[in-house]
């Protein structure tokens, strides 16, 4: 690979990783006066903003999280792979950006490398990657949701649907083996992000998620 390459896949990966760091749910709570990280399960995602902000303002979370995942895998790597004298495949440039986008996230530089868990940063890098991919994941994070009520315990669950499902799919048997095993690897650091998560399911002090507001003493 030649120098000019190297620096075009550090400048690429550079630039997804400060994408993925924008703190989109600290930013909207911070509008509220609210400090996310003081509240709630402390998390900077967009269930613990829509638990202890608002509604409308926890959406806009998940959706600002989810664009960073899309953009990170489609729009990084079109500014950079028509600059790149080597040939490389298009779903290694995609891959490549896109994890850096989840770990910017997961670890935001703006935050002190604490984040949130990737986990709609990771549907919008998938989106980007493997739509037929996502779309199982969700449908398993669905049933699970409205079967369990535990955000965590569907976020798990799609996952690890995910990370199996993607040896199945002949998309990613067309790119090669390292495309799933990737995909793989990344489901299982959503699982792990999750270790509080599953602490707390074990001790049975996990909340369940609700539309309602609860009543005030």
């Amino acid at each position: 690979m030649k120098p000019s390459d190297i620096l075009l896949w550090t400048l690429a990966g550079a630039l997804a990783y400060l994408l993925g760091s924008v703190p989109f749910g600290y930013l909207i709570a911070r509008c509220r006066g609210i400090d996310i990280r003081t509240v709630g399960s402390g998390n900077i995602g967009a269930t613990n903003v829509f638990r202890a902000v608002s509604k409308p303002l926890g959406i806009l979370t998940f959706a600002l999280d989810v664009a960073k995942g899309v953009c990170g895998t489609l729009v990084i790597p079109l500014l950079i792979q028509n600059r790149l004298t080597g040939s490389v495949a298009p779903e290694a440039l995609r891959l490549f950006c896109g994890f850096f986008t989840v770990a910017g996230h997961n670890w935001t530089c703006f935050l002190g490398f604490k984040g949130g868990k990737g986990v709609a940063t990771s549907a919008g890098m998938l989106i980007g990657l493997t739509p037929l991919g996502v779309g199982i994941a969700f449908a398993a994070w669905l049933v699970t949701f409205v079967t369990t009520r535990y955000v965590s315990v569907a976020s798990i669950l799609a996952a690890v649907v995910l990370g199996v499902g993607v040896w199945f799919l002949p998309s990613a048997h067309a790119v090669g083996a390292w495309f799933p095993a990737v995909l793989s690897g990344l489901a299982a650091l959503v699982i792990w992000k999750h270790r509080a998560n599953i602490a707390r399911l074990r001790a049975g002090t996990e909340s369940r998620f609700t539309f309602k507001k609860k009543a005030s003493a």
